[in-house]
């Protein structure tokens, strides 16, 4: 009986060792396909005019360097805002916070606000922000909407991070005399850098990739602006560039054009944000 016992847990072991095996298959195949599709039809559209000049309607010339320069603004004032109140939320949470109860509300509504579709808030944020608040159609406008966005994704991983450092290194720091900010300062944040770095990459993704909302807060005008005043107006990201030129105008090759610059922009941006989080964990350990 031990044995057929036996025999019947080494085939459900080899069973779930080949399920796994094909589902990594099919996941890394379907990313590459994706990847190598739009690389190729991408590439060959892409020329240096297309890349640093503005379109004018006069000359037919299509660039993309305006949307170039709001993508880049948008991550920027995004970032600064939603790390701010993120890491703060998440440090509240998991060093101050004495309710449990409030510490599930909170928690509660980050989830809810972490699964309401984007076009949603794209309309909560052309009232409030463009309206109510009189930012009219602006780049400030679609940043603020992309804080509240990606804010629960921010804040969820970084508490989780900062769950993983032992309660040891709090300890010992308390007892050699530390205060409470001076021991969350220099010991535990630095021991969760990666868990933040981790935040910084998934809200640059969905930066990235958000269109929806961006179309009724942000606009999208193809202007070159500098980077304060750009804040002020209207701007169209890569995103909604990319929506206008396949579903407005039907220029595909544009469209597969733009999507490669935004696989490169990404792929460019998390090195630099892994090179940030090594030279960062370097430092705190000399």
């Amino acid at each position: 009986m031990i044995g057929q016992i036996s025999k019947k847990r080494k085939m459900y072991i080899c069973f779930m060792n080949i399920i796994m095996i094909v589902s990594v298959g099919v996941t890394c195949a379907l990313v590459l396909f994706l990847i190598s599709y739009v690389l190729i039809k991408g590439i060959p559209n892409i020329t240096w005019n297309f890349i640093a000049t503005k379109p004018s309607y006069l000359t037919g010339n299509i660039g993309i360097l305006p949307d170039i320069l709001n993508t880049i603004t948008i991550i920027i004032t995004t970032l600064f805002f939603a790390l701010h109140l993120g890491v703060g939320a998440a440090i509240y949470l998991n060093e101050y916070a004495q309710n449990k109860k409030i510490v599930a509300m909170i928690e509660y509504a980050s989830e809810t606000l972490s699964g309401i579709p984007s076009i949603i808030y794209g309309l909560v944020g052309m009232l409030f922000f463009c309206q109510f608040l009189n930012m009219k159609t602006s780049l400030l406008a679609g940043a603020m909407t992309l804080v509240i966005m990606n804010l629960p994704t921010i804040m969820r991983t970084a508490q989780e991070s900062l769950k993983t450092v032992p309660q040891s290194y709090r300890e010992g720091a308390f007892g050699l005399g530390a205060g409470k900010w001076r021991v969350i300062h220099t010991v535990v944040l630095p021991e969760c850098i990666d868990g933040i770095v981790t935040g910084c990459m998934l809200s640059i993704g969905r930066i990235l990739g958000e269109s929806a909302a961006l179309l009724f807060t942000a606009g999208f005008a193809h202007t070159l602006h500098g980077f304060f005043t750009g804040l002020t107006s209207s701007g169209a990201t890569l995103t909604v560039a990319l929506y206008v030129y396949a579903k407005e105008q039907g220029e595909f090759e544009v469209a597969f054009a733009i999507a490669a610059i935004l696989m490169i922009l990404t792929l460019i941006i998390n090195l630099l944000a892994n090179w940030i989080s090594y030279r960062l964990k370097r430092r705190i350990a000399e």
